[in-house]
């Protein structure tokens, strides 16, 4: 189960609490749409639990895409590197 928590102060955060699973990234995608263009927007992964390679693979298009990670998770953050390598 996931949920996600949407702020505003200065930039857009969504929160995300839980496990990021292929079914999330989808309505992740979704939401990120719907936000202004050249807005601060940015992911914070605090409390996420679980995350698995589809999740991963979003992450990675995040940060191509100038979203920003918060509080990544080492595991996380050494993950979405192999991934851009092609590991």
């Amino acid at each position: 189960m996931l949920k996600i928590q949407r702020s505003c102060n200065g930039e857009v955060v969504f929160s995300l609490v839980g496990r990021v699973e292929p079914e999330h990234v989808e309505e992740l995608q979704r939401l990120l749409l719907l936000e202004v263009a050249g807005e601060g927007i940015a992911l914070d992964l605090e409390d996420v639990t679980l995350i698995d390679r589809d999740a991963v693979k979003f992450l990675a298009r995040c940060e191509a895409e100038n979203i920003r990670l918060k509080n990544c998770p080492g595991y996380v953050r050494a993950w979405i590197d192999r991934e851009r390598k092609g590991d």
